[in-house]
């Protein structure tokens, strides 16, 4: 186990060493950013369902999960430790009615560790909540560059859950988690001479939020055996309302720009009174979220299931660009998403055949983010492959997953992304804890 932990670090460090912002969606210019998936690449290559869960995998979604049953198939064995890690990398084509472009972004999306404590399950880890990452600019009627924003940040999480077996069958779950991190972005509005040359001097607005906060998230999973061949699955999340401190800065600069590499030079720099219109520490509303999902399948065979998830980011207000967000007739509706899929496993017993114990998943998904631009609901859609490989034993595994999606529209001016999303993780398992028996 020592070894398989040396190897996770090391693919930690070179993810972390290679990976840019976690986005580059120019939506994630609203609010605190573009919400990131919570989940696995397990569940990611379903379409995002979450309602299934089993021993040898983490379910980041559902902290009931971390109290499933034990390895019945292995003559009742204890539960394994369950070590997970995964990545992703972005390729999005951005188009609007007049240009397109292209954009690249890698990211660690979960580090995560889980125990088996009789009939409690502990679990750790650290993922990330939101992503901020874009570059936009704007024109001006003699098509010169009129206006530039940039942002990058986002907001992480590192949280501690406990499970508990009811009964076989029923779970319950509480994971409790502190979110923390910080959101930076810097406006220029460029000036030109008479002439229609750039002038000397322009002014910079750059603007700082440092974010920190509770949350907590509760669950339930119930499955029961149907004519001793199919199990149904049934899940239950809910996250209440909760508020996040923002500690926030804003900077007018006065600077330069090399007209050759673009390079901005600040000449002087003059710090705004924020505590005198109470915006120096403001709350951001982590909103409510309710996920429904049931599922039926055969264990260790296949499975096909349905989730949907509702998020109240009606309530969200971000007070630091309330003026902006007016200004840019951005509104905030409630969230919804709809995930199905499943997974098949030929023979998990295999020994013959290798590709007969690899997981074959798919799903879709459907998303409302409840962002709404001039009047446009931003909606997104993705469809989803993946593959479980054996690793070594029967526990340990890599995945590796693919999404095809799209995220908004090319009406009233906006942009519209296609994007592809490759997805990585290992999920490491091993028995610390099992006693040793003599005959």
């Amino acid at each position: 186990m020592i070894k398989k932990l040396v190897f996770v670090f090391i693919a930690l460090f070179a993810i972390k060493s290679y990976a840019q912002e976690g986005t580059a969606s120019p939506y994630s210019f609203y609010g605190m950013g573009s919400l990131k998936f919570k989940g696995t690449v397990e569940s990611r290559s379903m379409g995002g369902l979450s309602v299934y869960s089993d021993s040898i995998h983490i379910n980041l979604r559902n902290p009931a999960s971390y109290a499933s049953k034990n390895l019945a198939i292995y003559n009742n064995e204890s539960r394994p430790v369950k070590f997970a890690i995964g990545g992703s990398h972005t390729n999005a084509k951005l188009k609007s009615d007049t240009a397109s472009d292209e954009v690249n972004s890698s990211t660690l999306d979960y580090l995560a560790m889980s125990f088996p404590i009789g009939r409690f399950g502990l679990g750790m880890g650290l993922i990330p909540y939101t992503s901020v990452g874009y570059k936009l600019e704007t024109l001006n009627n003699n098509n010169d560059l009129s206006t530039k924003f940039r942002g990058e940040g986002g907001v992480n999480k590192v949280y501690a859950s406990l499970g508990y077996l009811v009964m076989d069958g029923l779970s319950v779950g509480v994971d409790l988690g502190y979110n923390f991190g910080n959101v930076k972005n810097n406006t220029i509005e460029y000036v030109y001479t008479n002439e229609g040359s750039l002038a000397q001097y322009q002014t910079r607005e750059d603007n700082r939020s440092d974010i920190g906060g509770l949350s907590a998230n509760f669950g339930i999973i119930f499955s029961k055996m149907i004519q001793d061949k199919f199990e149904l699955t049934t899940s239950l999340t809910f996250r209440p309302e909760m508020n996040l401190n923002s500690e926030n800065s804003r900077t007018y600069n006065t600077i330069t720009i090399n007209a050759i590499n673009d390079q901005e030079y600040v000449i002087n720099s003059i710090e705004a009174d924020l505590a005198s219109q109470g915006l120096k520490s403001t709350d951001l509303v982590l909103p409510t979220k309710l996920s429904l999902g049931a599922g039926i399948g055969q264990p260790r065979i296949w499975f096909v299931g349905a989730e949907y998830t509702y998020l109240n980011t009606k309530a969200f207000k971000n007070e630091l660009y309330a003026s902006s967000d007016s200004a840019g007739n951005v509104t905030y509706s409630n969230a919804s998403t709809v995930s199905i899929g499943g997974f098949v496993i030929p023979d998990y017993n295999s020994f013959s055949s290798y590709f007969k114990r690899v997981v074959y998943r798919a799903g879709v998904r459907f998303e409302g983010t409840g962002l709404n631009i001039n009047d446009q609901a931003i909606n997104e859609f993705g469809i989803s492959f993946g593959v479980g490989l054996p690793m070594g034993n029967t526990f340990s595994n890599a995945n590796l997953g693919v999404e095809f999606g799209k995220r908004g529209t090319t009406s009233e001016n906006l942009i519209q992304e296609n994007f592809i999303n490759f997805q990585l993780s290992f999920s490491f398992n091993d028995r610390w804890f099992q006693k040793r028996r003599f005959n």
